[in-house]
């Protein structure tokens, strides 16, 4: 599995990039690749703000249907618009066009409870 070095991760598979005081969230290769072909995704409107660790999108794949959990605390600055008619892009870009949403982070002290990419490649090697 492919974990950028440059993200922090959650437990539940998500990644962040924090740039300033933005972070862009998504789901990792591992998480899309658990799910298989994804077919659709629900996400939050602009505006509305997550919590760390609380649910904020859900995605529905031939296999399953999962929940996708926030990293940080925000308030929602941007939706990506183009998984609604292509939730693919997910599958074959998780990391780059598949992102999902963009916040602006309230507590930056918040990333201390997320992952490094040698973390979190570690953590699935203990998942299995």
């Amino acid at each position: 599995m492919e974990a950028e070095n440059h993200l922090l991760y959650t437990k539940e598979h998500e990644w962040v990039n924090i740039e300033d005081k933005t972070a862009t969230i998504g789901i990792t290769e591992y998480a899309q690749e658990a799910l298989g072909d994804i077919t659709y995704v629900e996400l939050p409107s602009e505006g509305e703000d997550v919590e760390q660790f609380e649910e904020f999108a859900s995605v529905e794949s031939v296999k399953a249907a999962s929940d996708i959990f926030s990293p940080l605390s925000g308030k929602i600055i941007a939706v990506n618009k183009d998984l609604e008619a292509d939730p693919g892009l997910i599958n074959r870009s998780c990391f780059d066009k598949g992102w999902m949403i963009k916040i602006e982070i309230s507590d930056m002290d918040e990333a201390n409870n997320l992952m490094t990419a040698a973390e979190y490649t570690k953590f699935l090697e203990s998942v299995g």
